[in-house]
């Protein structure tokens, strides 16, 4: 059975990943640097890794297998996932995959180099809940692919 996987520092969504979980019977395992609510639910696990740097990223790329589902923002772990075979969506709904992830990872260091050079502020727009329904609608639909993979 394919599993999710939540790069969850900072993760805007965890309640809507338990829900959409729960519906199709998928375990959850939330990776963060730091602390999170335990839960009772068996189906649902926390693990906490190291605080070195990318430790929650490794720690899921190394366990992505192909049909599993991986939730995360982070441009570089969601390349490792793609590679792997995983299925990737983002807080927001964006899905990525082997068509779009060189060009997201280009606009990612655009975007730091323009940050580094003062030509950009680097502000990011707030989660807004049209992105909270475009990631429930991302995920219900990568956890069916999963499941029928």
């Amino acid at each position: 059975m394919p599993e999710i996987y939540v790069d969850a520092d900072a993760c805007p969504v965890k309640p809507e990943i338990l829900k959409v979980a729960e519906r199709h019977g998928m375990k959850v395992t939330f990776v963060a640097n730091s602390g999170l609510r335990p839960s009772r639910d068996p189906m649902v696990v926390n693990v906490i890794v190291s605080a070195g740097f990318d430790a929650a990223d490794d720690w899921i790329a190394e366990r992505a297998r192909p049909g599993d589902v991986v939730v995360t923002a982070d441009v570089p772990l969601a390349g490792r996932c793609v590679a792997a075979g995983a299925l990737v969506t983002g807080p927001t709904g964006r899905i990525f995959d082997t068509a779009n992830i060189g060009m997201a990872t280009a606009m990612r260091e655009l975007g730091a180099h323009l940050r580094e050079t003062g030509e950009s502020k680097g502000y990011n727009a707030a989660f807004s809940p049209r992105d909270r329904s475009a990631f429930l609608e991302s995920l219900d639909r990568l956890c069916r692919r999963a499941k029928q993979a």
